[in-house]
């Protein structure tokens, strides 16, 4: 639970860091998620990234704030379930590939929602897109070269 907790910090602080962009803010937390993704279980994900995430908006920026625990809740379960699901690297690419596309989907649509306009969400929608890529790739590079899939393993053993 201490793992979970601490990949929960993580993703709260890193939604709290942005940077800003026309229609409003890209944000750094996706790379913690698909790290935190890979490595837990679906519940374990879900806490740490999708409530990580909603408490950051609950102290920082709340209009979005269950629109974010939805949406990456539901990206993390879906990564998490893939990687364990499914065998190799073709449940981490299906994994982070329908993760990415919950996020980008979930977020316009919340957008739609919350501010009463498409074409906010429209706006933001190629920042979600450069968001999603730079999570996962950044996300997997950092896994890749710090080994932690094995320090994880290693440490639940």
């Amino acid at each position: 639970m201490f793992i979970v907790a601490l990949f929960m910090a993580f993703t709260l602080v890193l939604s709290t860091f942005s940077i800003p962009v026309p229609g409003g803010h890209f944000y750094l937390n996706d790379i913690v998620i698909v790290i935190a993704a890979v490595l837990l279980d679906p519940l374990g994900a879900f806490l740490a990234c999708g409530v990580g995430s909603f408490l950051g908006d609950v102290f920082f920026y709340p209009a979005p704030m269950f629109v974010t625990l939805v949406t990456h809740g539901l990206q993390a379960i879906v990564i998490s379930l893939a990687v364990r699901k499914i065998e190799g690297k073709k449940g981490l690419a299906i994994g982070l590939l329908i993760g990415q596309i919950i996020m980008i989907t979930g977020y316009t649509l919340g957008r739609s929602y919350v501010y009463a306009t498409p074409e906010y969400a429209m706006l933001k929608l190629p920042f979600d897109f450069a968001q999603a890529i730079m999570g996962a790739v950044v996300g997997l590079i950092v896994l890749r070269k710090a080994q932690l899939q094995k320090k994880y393993d290693k440490l639940m053993a």
